[in-house]
């Protein structure tokens, strides 16, 4: 009878422990998530750029991003070294989605960058222009 209660008092002990030292290590995990949550960035303060639905390019172009807050954007043309062309629009666009438009006849044919910048990003995409 008392070896009986003397394994059963060890084993509630060991599985006391055993608790004891899971939830301390759930607690520390926590804290560790915590940590690096914290310097995360918000997708919200970010523009979304979207893709031209086409690889080749003709005529009129509808480029559209995004916006979860209002920003001050700005949309550019580049060569493919990457130098700017024509600046499309350089001001401040409210919450929503927005299309900029864009004659693909000033260019001359190849392979050209759209670039979207705020205060903080910059995205780019290429683009192929054929106006046969």
């Amino acid at each position: 009878m008392i070896l009986a209660t003397f394994f059963t008092t060890k084993n509630a002990i060991m599985f006391l422990f055993v608790t004891l030292f899971f939830l301390i290590g759930m607690i520390v995990y926590r804290k560790v998530l915590s940590k690096f949550k914290k310097g995360q960035v918000s997708l919200n303060d970010f523009c979304v750029l979207y893709s031209l639905e086409k690889n080749e390019q003709t005529g009129e172009l509808e480029f559209y991003f995004t916006n979860e807050k209002k920003k001050h954007v700005i949309f550019e043309i580049l060569s493919e070294s990457e130098e700017v062309l024509h600046t499309l629009t350089d001001q401040e666009y409210n919450q929503g989605g927005h299309i900029i438009r864009f004659d693909s006849k000033e260019l001359a044919n190849g392979t050209y960058f759209y670039q979207l910048r705020t205060e903080n990003q910059e995205t780019k995409k290429r683009m192929v222009i054929n106006n046969a």
